[in-house]
């Protein structure tokens, strides 16, 4: 529907695609998320990492009511307009766990096996909001974005420890959270109050009745830290899928596969498996 998605492309030539999908804080983008895995996963697979709508350099109109299911459809007609056939192994990091599970769950038809990092939409009305996702939702609000803003959600929610984030990692994301068309319209665009409630209710994908009966293979990684999507989350969405696995990391926050980049990396591949065959079991 006429909308453009970006994309970084890897492993070109490689027999077997993978999607990555970023999560949903301030300025967060493909790269921005992916840095340290791409080039590794790269030499066993075609990787694209797909800047969501309304992210990064994709196209920041984000008109809808559920933006898991939103995204889905987006990811969908890229799929088309590539000439993607069969199941695409997807992994999603926060709010791209989320549209992973939902895009397996609206075209089982189209989904490979799913690695989930701290995946949202678990659980979401079940208590408030946590410190870290009510400091995503208020980045807008009150007296709008900052650097002071971004850095203090980045280094005290989304990584274990917060001095390991370099400062040319949050000047990208601030530059990436000021740009005007973001601002007049973030993509999650509740920033505060009941709308945020509401938005998190509208995500809960543990309402969805399907995914109990959802077949496709899956891998949970949670940083056991996780001060943005619950830890918790973990073992209930691992109950709730027939065919899930789950591991959970000490000393990880909410970023494992940028923090925990040499472990991601290697859990994924032996998921995955290196032979193409393999991704699509």
């Amino acid at each position: 529907d006429d909308m453009r998605l970006h994309f970084h492309e890897a492993g070109v030539g490689n027999p077997q695609t993978v999607v990555l999908l970023h999560g949903g804080g301030p300025g967060a983008s493909s790269w921005s998320n992916f840095s340290r895995n791409i080039g590794v996963l790269a030499k066993h697979f075609h990787v694209l990492a797909v800047d969501q709508p309304g992210y990064g350099h994709s196209d920041k109109l984000a008109e809808h009511e559920q933006y898991n299911r939103y995204s889905a459809t987006a990811l969908l007609g890229l799929f088309d307009e590539l000439g993607l056939q069969g199941r695409i192994p997807l992994l999603g990091n926060s709010l791209g766990g989320g549209t992973a599970v939902r895009f397996a769950l609206d075209h089982p038809d189209r989904a490979g096996k799913l690695v989930l990092m701290g995946p949202g939409g678990i659980g979401t009305t079940r208590g408030l909001p946590t410190d870290g996702l009510g400091s995503l939702l208020a980045y807008y609000g009150g007296s709008g974005p900052s650097r002071e803003k971004l850095a203090t959600f980045i280094r005290n929610y989304l990584v274990y420890e917060g001095d390991s984030v370099p400062d040319e990692l949050i000047d990208l994301r601030y530059a990436a959270s000021i740009d005007p068309e973001v601002v007049a319209d973030p993509p999650l665009s509740r920033p505060s109050g009941p709308f945020a409630l509401r938005t998190l209710w509208r995500m809960d994908l543990t309402r969805d009745s399907r995914l109990a009966s959802l077949q496709t293979p899956t891998l949970i990684l949670w940083g056991r830290d996780d001060k943005v999507n619950r830890p918790s989350g973990g073992p209930m969405l691992q109950n709730i899928m027939p065919n899930a696995e789950l591991v959970m990391t000490s000393r990880t926050g909410h970023w494992m596969q940028w923090e925990r980049a040499e472990l991601f990396n290697q859990l994924v591949l032996d998921f995955l498996g290196s032979d193409s065959r393999l991704a699509h079991v």
